[in-house]
């Protein structure tokens, strides 16, 4: 028995059989393994470029008792050389949360007209935005969701080139207020102003409760690096630490490695220099 599936279409069929977000419902709810379905990973739609997947997103809501039952939902899984991640236009989830109530699992790649509206949620234990810059709006909306069972959350926040409109205060926001009392897992990720970010978390309060912290995939250096090292002994509760890719020196990974935790500091980069400036970039942005 099939238990789980991906939906997607190439540009051909987009193109040339008139397959599109419109129509991948109708697919789905036509193939003969779907009432097994538990997990669907919804890969290009097309032309993701410059259309939105809001058909989808209707589509689900309006057949909502047949999507009643899956608990794990991956909506834009696709790679660069069918839609740059900045390029993917994603839409509005405010009608999903109520219309899957047994969804445990949303990963969401793209942040280009995302809004997740009230999130409520009883049995959500995982959210993931996978873009290169996300919006602060949503990001606020994050902040005043109501997820009782949240486990994990990792938020690429990327770069203000890309969509990323906030600042260290925006984050330091989120996690004030936000109220997730079973999180164990928070990523901070894929962010240009790392270091600053880092610190904002290990200050945090959130610490207290976590056991894997990721603050991987950003430019994050021996400063932050150094914070980072001087604060997790006062929280034993915290078991793994994903810092890779990074740019920080040999030493400091040395050092980190050194804590009574997991450390994974893999994949090492070097600044670029260009007519004397110093530039680092996060890992996925455009």
């Amino acid at each position: 028995m099939i238990t789980e599936k991906t939906y997607s279409y190439t540009y051909e069929e987009y193109e040339d059989q008139g397959k599109s977000a419109k129509t991948m419902v109708a697919e789905m709810l036509s193939d003969p393994d779907f009432p097994d379905l538990t997990k669907i990973t919804i890969g290009c739609w097309g032309w993701a470029a410059e259309d939105s997947c809001q058909p989808i997103l209707d589509g689900i809501v309006e057949n909502k008792e047949q999507f009643s039952s899956i608990e794990e939902l991956f909506v834009g899984d696709m790679d660069f050389e069918e839609c740059e991640v900045s390029w993917i236009i994603q839409g509005n989830y405010s009608r999903l949360w109520e219309a899957m109530p047994s969804l445990r699992e949303l990963t969401i790649k793209g942040s280009t007209d995302l809004v997740l509206g009230n999130i409520s949620h009883d049995n959500l234990e995982s959210l993931t935005i996978i873009c290169g810059g996300l919006p602060e709006s949503v990001i606020k909306e994050i902040e005043k969701a109501k997820l009782p069972n949240l486990k994990k959350l990792l938020l690429y926040i990327g770069s203000d080139n890309y969509g990323f409109d906030g600042n260290e205060d925006t984050i330091k926001s989120l996690l004030d207020h936000m109220d997730f009392p079973n999180l164990e897992y928070l990523g901070i990720a894929d962010s240009e102003i790392q270091d600053q970010l880092a610190e904002v978390v290990v200050k945090n309060k959130i610490m207290g409760q976590l056991r894997t912290l990721d603050l991987s995939c950003g430019t994050l250096t021996d400063k932050g690096g150094k914070l980072i090292f001087e604060t997790i002994l006062h929280y034993p509760n915290l078991e793994k630490l994903d810092l890779h890719y990074h740019f920080m020196t040999e030493e400091m990974v040395k050092k980190l490695k050194t804590l009574p935790v997991e450390v994974d500091a893999s994949d090492a980069n070097q600044p670029d220099e260009y007519d004397g400036e110093i530039y680092l970039y996060a890992m996925l942005t455009e």
